[in-house]
């Protein structure tokens, strides 16, 4: 494939120029045209590195697509997949989210077992649009975490865990009423069962989060998987996570938290629905305020696969990134710090992910998506 007229983005520049791709791989970049025949006009549109999605909770969308209404495992993963390759996305890290508690939704443990099984069957028939690997989100104060985790540890496509803790009074939910308004979203609760809530969900903390917290990152770190810390929000959180090897903040929901990671040499992810929104859905530091502070290394489409794109533009409107930076968050970044030494970059040598953007006023449009050279959108 010859692309002549788009306007590339490399890790350090754009510009108008000619892209060679052979064999699911980018053989050559240059500037100029060519008179080529087989080359393929692209009438100025932008051609940029398929994306990277570190952690995306977008498959859980369509297991429950209703409150109380729970899909087929292989239906919604066929959809899931479909929608962030159309959305440019090339590579993409399920993030199922494994610790038991009462009223799991699509987060019980059957559901996101069969998950990782249905990631196997698709993959090895390759009927995936996308390049899919696995991450697990460690909630590390249920009781059956770390049973959970050895059964899934040895999955093929595992590349990423996180350690979490969603317990009322701490990280993202230390504002208790916030958790409740957050739980009565549909429908709301008593104060008798609020209270009941918040004493079982403390007492397992107490009992299980610091003890499974230290057994994941040692079991990851023998297997040399990658560790995420998440929700941190204070400088003792992230001070932890440095000392316990973690190679990734995971949505630090304070500014001083995201400064405490980069002086540790932790990489930031936020949320490019923060970015597209203007700010948190749950009141946490604006991921804008760090971008314009130097503190954002990575966005994550978190629950909306095409807020990654979008995002990426926006950061060079409002935050004042040139576009090769702000297009770095979303790819040669994600790549870097997941390991994925062979893609991430429109660069010689690197695999043939790309896709085609069209710009309509200042939303950027994905017109279609190659991974490893070969169209899949």
């Amino acid at each position: 494939m010859l692309i002549r007229n788009a306007r590339v983005v490399t890790r350090d520049e754009e510009f108008t120029g000619v892209v060679w791709i052979e064999n699911g791989v980018i053989r050559d970049i240059s500037r100029g045209t060519t008179s080529a025949r087989e080359s393929e006009d692209w009438e100025g549109d932008y051609l940029l590195p398929g994306l990277i999605e570190l952690h995306t909770d977008n498959l859980e969308k369509h297991l429950a697509p209703r409150p109380g209404v729970f899909w087929n495992t292989d239906a919604a993963f066929v959809i899931h997949d479909a929608q962030v390759a159309a959305a440019g996305i090339t590579t993409v890290f399920d993030a199922l989210a494994i610790g038991s508690r009462a009223h799991n939704g699509p987060r019980e443990r059957g559901i996101q077992t069969r998950c990782a099984h249905a990631l196997t069957r698709f993959s090895e028939r390759k009927l995936l649009r996308a390049d899919h690997f696995l991450h697990l989100r460690c909630e590390v104060a249920t009781g059956d975490v770390v049973e959970v985790f050895d059964e899934l540890c040895t999955h093929p496509m595992l590349r990423l865990a996180s350690v979490m803790d969603h317990t009322p009074g701490q990280r993202q939910w230390h504002d208790r009423v916030a958790w409740r308004r957050f739980q009565e979203r549909h429908g709301k609760l008593t104060d008798e069962e609020a209270e009941r809530t918040l004493m079982e969900l403390a007492a397992e903390q107490q009992r299980f989060a610091d003890a499974h917290r230290l057994a994941i990152i040692e079991r990851c770190r023998k297997m040399q998987v990658p560790v995420a810390s998440h929700d941190d929000t204070l400088v003792e959180h992230v001070e932890q996570a440095a000392a316990e090897g973690v190679v990734l903040a995971e949505f630090p929901t304070t500014r001083v938290a995201a400064e405490a990671a980069h002086r540790h040499g932790i990489a930031t992810i936020m949320g490019a629905p923060n970015v597209v929104r203007g700010g948190s859905h749950s009141g946490n530091v604006s991921a804008l305020d760090l971008a314009k502070a130097d503190l954002l290394d990575i966005l994550s489409s978190d629950y909306v696969p095409s807020s990654l794109l979008t995002a990426a533009f926006e950061l060079v409107e409002k935050a004042g990134w040139t576009l090769p930076r702000a297009v770095a968050t979303v790819s040669a970044e994600p790549a870097r710090v997941a390991g994925l030494h062979d893609r991430g970059s429109i660069a010689p040598g690197l695999r043939a992910d790309f896709v085609r953007i069209t710009m309509m006023d200042a939303l950027p449009v994905p017109r279609a998506t190659w991974r490893a050279g070969e169209r899949v959108v």
